[in-house]
């Protein structure tokens, strides 16, 4: 059976994240943030003023986690609670000015790893990759299974 590598896709997709997050935290190592911290401060950045109940799903952890997470990095002056306009149990999640300059470190940091792990890889197929990538999101996303025939179509319209 030829598989043209598609049996290695999920172990390679897995070990380029394992990889990048690695020399991510050896770099950013500086900045006295946990990895789970990096990861809420970058959710926090993309969407500023998140619910905390809301930060929960896109990390894809436990509510309380978040909470003794947040807590901390309250605590370190990073990130401020606030209570939401229209619902006061409702807690509101903001950056300070000092996780704002660290994002922007965090930023270039990101980049500078990106661009090494791409070593290498002409510019059309980094465009691929990235098409690829994002068409694979969208199928997994929100339990959307793509038909046989739907992928047909998509394909054929690709010309």
């Amino acid at each position: 059976m030829v598989s043209n590598g598609i049996d290695r896709l999920g172990f390679l997709i897995h070990d380029v994240q394992r990889l990048m997050r690695k020399r991510f935290e050896a770099r950013a190592s500086g900045l006295g943030l946990s990895s789970a911290q990096w990861r809420l401060l970058v959710r926090v950045a993309k969407e500023d003023g998140v619910a905390q109940a809301r930060l929960a799903e896109l990390l894809e952890i436990e509510p309380i986690s978040v909470s003794r997470l947040v807590d901390r990095m309250e605590e370190g002056g990073w990130i401020e609670r606030r209570p939401d306009a229209t619902d006061r149990r409702v807690r509101m999640i903001f950056l300070t000015p000092k996780a704002s300059e660290a994002y922007a470190v965090i930023k270039s940091i990101a980049g500078e790893v990106y661009e090494e792990s791409l070593v290498g890889v002409k510019p059309e197929a980094r465009r691929v990759l990235i098409e690829g990538l994002e068409a694979m999101v969208r199928n997994l996303t929100d339990d959307e299974t793509p038909s046989i025939e739907k992928v047909k179509t998509t394909e054929g319209t690709a010309a």
